[in-house]
């Protein structure tokens, strides 16, 4: 009974394998595919463009021979293919067993100086003289490439995009001023590294845009995908105004005091978004902000540290941070860092928040470090908070603020943190400090008046019916 058991299963794998292996050589036999074009984004000058693949089927019940596949343009093609795990131009006499599939991977790069803007070819395919192919489109774009570069007294201005492949430096005393409706494109692990004076002007018609260089849907929200601005110890007077900063490690780290009078980084009307660890991270030094919208990061939004001094109106700081479990809180004050096992003190010398939110997906999104043996100055006023109460030792330091309460932002999960009319923060902001800097605070962060209806609103953005 067993050598008949035996025999059998031996001819039904016999029978599998000689269908498996039957090749059907019909003229009407064809592939069929999981796309009939390739599309890519914007390409950069002189950089590959990331990998897009498709699916080659067989459906029949017969293996097939692809007796070729090719690009059409041949050697003189920008794109570039992996046939099922085989990286070249042509491809001869591969097999499809029945209802299997392959996948093929395809890459571009196009040279702007010497390529068409607009790059188009096909991947063609023969199977039994059937001919098929599969339509590839990419879009280049000229850029000026700065490649580990030391930057002087600079205009960069808006005439075409500028691409930053492996970082880039301001010279000490030096001054990089960039104009409205400028694109910096940043490649993966480039920075922006400021030893002198930054000074974005954009506008609210005309932004300024510093992020990652792969422009594909899929990437407009990923964090680190470069790592960020760098004001560093010594760096002075920079000042940012209507920039869209988005999808780095930290998007501005901002070093020690350089001048007592004029605070290290003033940065108005700019969005800080999407960054792995903290929108703005400084260290000792001095921040001057208003009306700015920091939002989406895995630990800080805003992290001060090390001692210093900041003042903070009509801020939103929203984290819901999407990607993993964030287990920090939000914004983090704290005066001290250790150094050989020694506690070493700096003075907070003032973090004043007036007229900000401060909310996220935590119980608490507010946490105090502090060193009793130093200066921990720190002040909340009518703004809004997602706070653990118990941390609210003296009173003194909170005045006129809602706690707790849903700011009703409009769409947390595609990060649009204007307000609803019916927000408690609403109405509920302090006009005295917009009378102390009307010049940064009569329009918010949407470029609406702050100052037509009863009150001004707490937060980056005046509530609306949007």
């Amino acid at each position: 009974m067993h050598k008949i058991l035996v025999f059998i299963s031996i001819f039904i794998i016999f029978i599998f394998s000689c269908n498996k292996t039957e090749i059907d050589y019909s003229n009407n036999s064809s592939l069929n595919f999981s796309t009939d074009s390739l599309i890519f984004d914007t390409i950069f000058s002189g950089i590959g463009s990331v990998t897009k693949s498709f699916k080659i089927y067989n459906k029949s019940d017969k293996s097939l021979i692809i007796s070729d596949i090719y690009i059409g343009k041949g050697s003189a093609s920008k794109y570039m293919l992996n046939v099922d795990g085989q990286a070249n131009t042509t491809f001869k006499n591969l097999q499809i067993n029945s209802n299997d599939s392959i996948y093929v991977f395809v890459q571009v790069k196009i040279n702007t100086t010497e390529d068409a803007l607009l790059e188009q070819d096909s991947i063609i395919f023969i199977t039994n003289n059937n001919l098929q192919d599969i339509k590839l489109l990419a879009w280049g774009q000229d850029v000026h490439f700065i490649d580990a570069e030391y930057i002087g007294d600079e205009i960069w201005q808006n005439d075409k995009p500028y691409l930053i492949y492996n970082s880039m430096l301001v010279e000490e005393n030096k001054t990089l001023t960039i104009e409205a409706g400028s694109k910096l494109y940043f490649h993966r692990g480039s920075s922006m590294y400021i030893a002198g004076t930054l000074e974005i002007k954009g506008t609210f018609e005309e932004p300024v845009t510093l992020q990652a260089d792969r422009l594909e849907q899929m990437y407009s929200d990923v964090p680190g995908q470069w790592d960020g601005i760098w004001l560093m110890n010594g760096s002075k007077h920079n000042r940012i105004n209507f920039a869209e900063i988005k999808n780095a490690v930290i998007g501005i780290k901002v070093d020690t005091i350089a001048d007592l009078s004029i605070p290290t980084l003033t940065i108005s009307n700019t969005k800080i978004e999407h960054m792995s660890f903290a929108g703005i991270y400084a260290q000792g030094s001095t921040v001057f902000a208003t009306n700015c919208l920091i939002d989406d990061c895995g630990y800080y939004t805003l992290a001060l540290t090390i001692g210093g001094s900041y003042e903070f109106y009509h801020c939103t700081f929203a984290n819901y941070w999407q990607n993993t479990i964030r287990n920090t809180p939000s914004v983090i004050l704290n005066n001290y860092y250790t150094y050989n096992n020694s506690l070493i003190t700096r003075n907070l010398d003032k973090a004043e928040f007036n007229n900000c939110i401060i909310y996220g997906n935590k119980d608490n999104e507010i946490y105090f470090d502090n060193s009793t043996s130093g200066i921990f100055n720190y002040k909340f006023t009518n703004c809004l908070l997602n706070i653990d109460e118990n941390l609210i030792t003296d009173i003194t330091k909170f005045k006129n603020n809602i706690l707790n309460e849903d700011p009703l932002f409009f769409d947390i999960e595609n990060y649009n943190y204007k307000i609803d009319n019916q927000s408690p923060a609403k109405d509920k902001a302090s006009i005295t400090f917009i009378d102390l800097y009307p010049s940064y605070l009569n329009f918010d962060l949407n470029n609406e008046s702050r100052v037509l209806d009863a009150a001004p609103d707490i937060g980056a953005y005046e509530a609306s019916n949007l």
